[in-house]
């Protein structure tokens, strides 16, 4: 099993336990085809982070996960045309404050469920990083680079399952007679 693997199962187990996914993750094709431009567009802002705030390097991105399903839900042929949904996310009050905009704004959380947003995206974010610092990678490689990018592509698919999931979507056989 591969490190993006490991971390795939370790954030869908735990996200299993906390009861905010099912057993089956929600297939979305649109949310996947955003991954590209939004990690594209992050990296900077993502990078520029890890040194000093790495949690909230990792965390973010789970926000935008999230963020990204909202806006599939509420209307994407808007939301899906945008040339960089990230930045347009981004730009409505900056990096520091996108988590804050996020809850508030796009998902519309009130207490409790917005502290509760924040504790269960930094656990999420701090098991990444845990998993991604036990892992023998020579800062400033090719191989550190991409072990953060797909813990981002992770943490950026499990933010989307979770709101998908909060939408009342699942992914459930169906009986057909």
């Amino acid at each position: 099993m591969n490190f993006e693997e490991k971390i795939h199962q370790d954030l869908h187990s735990f996200l299993l336990m906390e009861g905010e996914v099912d057993e089956r993750l929600p297939e979305s094709p649109d949310i996947n085809d955003k991954w590209p431009s939004v990690a594209e567009s992050y990296l900077p802002d993502g990078l520029r982070e890890f040194r000093d705030y790495p949690a909230v390097s990792l965390g973010w991105m789970m926000y935008v996960g999230m963020a990204v399903a909202q806006c599939w839900d509420e209307d994407w042929q808007i939301y899906g045309n945008m040339p960089d949904l990230y930045a347009y996310l981004r730009d409505k009050e900056g990096f520091d404050l996108m988590d804050e905009y996020i809850r508030r704004t796009v998902l519309r959380l009130k207490t409790p469920a917005y502290d509760e947003t924040e504790q269960l995206v930094q656990q999420c974010a701090e098991r990444t990083l845990s998993a991604l610092r036990r892992e023998p990678l020579e800062p400033g490689t090719k191989e550190a680079f991409d072990a953060y990018v797909a813990c981002l592509r992770q943490l950026y698919q499990m933010g989307a399952a979770v709101q998908l999931h909060r939408l009342n979507y699942r992914m459930e056989n169906l009986r057909l007679c």
